[in-house]
């Protein structure tokens, strides 16, 4: 049967802006490699009583609790008594565990303060894990096929600790099942109109599980196989991937679930030898700004000209005078020239534009706010493309930006661009 399994983070830190809690995902990374399924995480603060009744609560419902932090020397580190109170155990002092406490603080020639003992205690029948990062050991408990295991906080003492100590018990409960995961990272079309395109393909499979995550303009599929072994895993992802990957087509631009846009966007470039100049008015630097994220950059990123009054759209990037009085800055012309002269005066392979009304005041009649003219000039001619996106400043100029950097990674790869639905 297989293992399911919630994380617990521990600690009032990480309720507050200040702090976020990461060793959850590397938790998950590893408890998906063995098979193990995570299916709850929690952050709870530095209270005894609500963290033993969610220990209880996720003892009802997974195999496998993990507990991080709260393993320090003083009254606010709670998960011991926690953990303790939760399994309706003692804690006591470890003798070994305390041999071993007093000769790490000798190794550093510093005195050990008597609240230091506190972490040589041990949950009734728990297992000491060995810390040698660090001055508090973690803990495992089996109870009847389940598991329960305290790990510290600090993420250079947990990784070792979760890699070379936990995760080899752990798999001697487990049924020899492996977690494998695919995704598509996509942009160009909105997330009601994605899950109507492929939920005809995800919906026919309870394995593997399919979920669309959205953030502003981008979109990410994410297929997650549950098999006896890594290669009866890979041939679900293909039954059920490889239909999503052909209804989708160019709208995704990686497989890669950390590799972002711009990314994709330079490794194009630097395949085609290519440069970029762009021209920017409503997005105010944010297109530049993004190539530049990218190490290497300079490979292909020629300049940025932020040229945001029209002045500066005349004196910098060239763009006539006539065409602006004629047609407004907020025009495919416009667009049209601001390209050409990026192109021209960085002396790149292509030229990308952006003008437009981010709000939340100005806007025509023929072109409200949210409008967004997207122009990009190559060798073989320049192309504009008008799009309205919905209000909201922040949201038009990011929107704005990822649509210009899939403008010109659709031009790198030859393909025609339709306008997207947003």
């Amino acid at each position: 049967m297989p293992k399911n399994a919630e994380i617990i983070a521990v600690g009032s830190e990480l309720l507050t802006p200040q702090r976020i809690d990461t060793n959850s995902l590397t938790i998950t990374h590893h408890l998906n490699a063995i098979g193990v399924e995570v299916v709850a995480k929690h952050v709870i603060g530095d209270d005894r009583t609500r963290l033993s009744d969610t220990i209880r609560l996720a003892l009802e419902r997974s195999e496998i609790i993990i507990l991080s932090g709260g393993l320090g020397p003083t009254e606010d580190d709670v998960t011991r008594d926690a953990v303790a109170a939760a399994l309706g155990r003692k804690l006591a002092i470890d003798l070994q565990q305390e041999l071993i406490l007093r000769a790490k603080f000798e190794q550093i020639r510093r005195p050990m303060a008597a609240i230091n003992l506190r972490q040589a205690h041990l949950i009734e029948g728990a297992e000491p894990l060995p810390n040698p990062n660090g001055s508090a050991p973690g803990q495992y408990i089996e109870l009847d096929g389940r598991a329960v295991a305290l790990l510290p906080g600090p993420p250079h003492e947990l990784k070792p600790m979760l890699e070379n100590e936990l995760l080899r018990r752990l798999r001697k409960l487990l049924p020899g099942e492996v977690i494998k995961t695919r995704s598509f990272r996509l942009t160009g079309i909105g997330e009601s109109d994605l899950d109507t395109l492929i939920a005809p393909v995800y919906t026919k499979y309870d394995n593997p599980v399919t979920t669309v995550l959205s953030s502003p303009g981008d979109l990410s599929v994410h297929l997650r196989a549950r098999a006896a072994t890594e290669a009866d895993a890979d041939e679900l992802l293909h039954e059920v991937g490889d239909p999503i990957a052909e209804l989708l087509g160019v709208k995704v631009y990686t497989e890669d679930p950390d590799e972002s846009l711009e990314a994709v966007v330079g490794r194009l470039l630097k395949q085609q030898g290519a440069t970029v100049a762009t021209a920017e008015s409503c997005t105010g630097g944010l297109i530049a700004y993004r190539l530049t994220e990218i190490a290497g950059s300079s490979d292909y990123f020629v300049a940025g000209y932020v040229t945001y009054s029209e002045a500066e759209k005349r004196e910098v990037l060239g763009v006539p005078g006539e065409l602006i009085e004629s047609h407004t800055a907020v025009s495919e012309p416009v667009a049209a020239a601001m390209a050409e002269g990026a192109r021209r005066r960085g002396g790149a392979t292509y030229g990308l534009s952006v003008t437009g009304y981010a709000g939340p005041s100005g806007g025509t009649e023929q072109d409200p706010v949210g409008t967004v003219y997207t122009g990009i000039a190559t060798t073989e001619g320049t192309r504009v493309l008008r799009v309205r996106y919905g209000m909201g400043r922040t949201r038009i100029r990011t929107l704005a930006a990822q649509f210009a950097l899939d403008l010109l990674r659709r031009t790198l790869m030859g393909s025609y661009f339709h306008r997207p639905h947003m």
